[in-house]
């Protein structure tokens, strides 16, 4: 059962800190209860602790105060625990009322632990001796959360002692200006603007997550052939040569972005008809640009949880048939790829929404 804060404890609560520092795509995640959040308290300084590299994710957002940035550092150094001492000191001297720990882990139960915060509230975990290793006695304020549903709605769940609930609503992040001037002239470049272009990051660190180069370079060149997509191969650091490994595979010659920042990403990904790709950071900033997405998902990976699958523009292909990692493949065809965009189109199209535009209607979906 949910506790919940009485009204006056709600009315004196003056400063919030939300705390999820790290990776791009959690951090992104939280964006989507932050309106609600502000909501509730439009008074309340609102602030949120996030590591330095992943802080262009919440710069400009009109919901949030101050951030707080943390070093990422290497554990178990001098440095780490200078770091760390630092930091908590800093947290207890800002005197939040509020503490919502979505990060809820080990290092962050004892940041919650010494932040002094009188409304500790985080995800109530719910294995053998949880209680105390897991750090269940650090919150006051507890919550279940729901993992069949995509991550940025559970997040709303630590909000109902609150009294916050679900609402409607996207993850967002600020394209600034000059990224969309940049991408702009290079889409002008290469004779893209206004085009129909599905946008592929098919790199990512994690191995798991990895779907195989080849299938990639044939999902592209069905995508041309079977499409008329232009096809843009998105790429980050030192992803590069494995990017145009894929090109020298297809049949088709696709574009490959230049060197971009995370920012730039999301203004080209504002140009996309629908992005391909892997689980990550770059397919939920394409969900927080409302760029329609189709991603590959390997085995022991949810698609419930990380996709926005209640949204009609969002799709995902997954064999569950296959419970291990065994290889690249997932057990999922470029073949599979495209039937499942053949449904994502006729899908969309049924409720007005078009995927695939004509020369007469050369705005991206998100514009329409």
């Amino acid at each position: 059962m949910i506790k919940f804060l009485s009204s006056q404890q709600l009315k004196g609560i003056r400063k919030i800190l939300i705390m999820q520092y790290k990776p791009f795509g959690d951090v992104l995640l939280n964006t989507g209860y932050l309106p609600a959040l502000r909501a509730k308290f439009p008074d309340a300084q609102i602030d949120f602790l996030v590591q330095k590299p992943y802080a262009i994710l919440l710069e400009n957002n009109p919901n949030l105060d101050n951030l707080v940035l943390m070093d990422k550092i290497k554990k178990d150094t001098l440095k780490y625990v200078l770091s760390r001492f630092y930091l908590i000191k800093k947290i207890r001297s800002n005197k939040y009322d509020v503490i919502i720990d979505q990060a809820r882990g080990p290092g962050a139960s004892q940041i919650v632990f010494f932040s002094g915060a009188k409304f500790r509230l985080g995800w109530l975990k719910t294995k053998k001796l949880s209680w105390l290793k897991g750090y269940n006695w650090v919150y006051n304020y507890k919550t279940i959360k729901n993992n069949d549903i995509y991550s940025a709605r559970a997040k709303f769940e630590m909000l109902r002692p609150l009294g916050i609930e679900e609402e409607p609503h996207n993850t967002f992040y600020f394209i600034l200006p000059e990224s969309k001037k940049k991408v702009k002239a290079w889409l002008k470049e290469s004779d893209l603007l206004g085009k129909k272009i599905v946008v592929f990051s098919p790199v990512t660190p994690i191995r798991t997550r990895q779907w195989k180069f080849e299938y990639f370079a044939r999902t592209a060149d069905i995508m041309i052939e079977k499409f008329g997509f232009k096809v843009v191969l998105l790429w980050g650091p030192r992803e590069k040569e494995k990017v145009e490994g894929i090109a020298s595979q297809m049949k088709h010659k696709p574009f490959i972005t230049p060197a971009t920042s995370f920012n730039e990403a999301g203004a080209i990904l504002q140009h996309a008809s629908v992005y391909i790709g892997n689980n990550g950071g770059v397919h939920h900033l394409s969900v927080a640009v409302k760029t329609p997405t189709l991603t590959v998902f390997g085995p022991n990976t949810e698609p419930f949880k990380w996709t926005a699958w209640d949204q009609p523009i969002h799709s995902f292909v997954k064999n569950n048939d296959r419970k291990e990692y065994i290889d690249g493949t997932f057990g999922v065809t470029p073949e599979m790829v495209s039937e499942k965009l053949e449904e994502l189109i006729a899908d969309c199209s049924s409720l007005g929404i078009q995927i695939i535009r004509d020369a007469k209607c050369p705005l991206p979906i998100n514009a329409l």
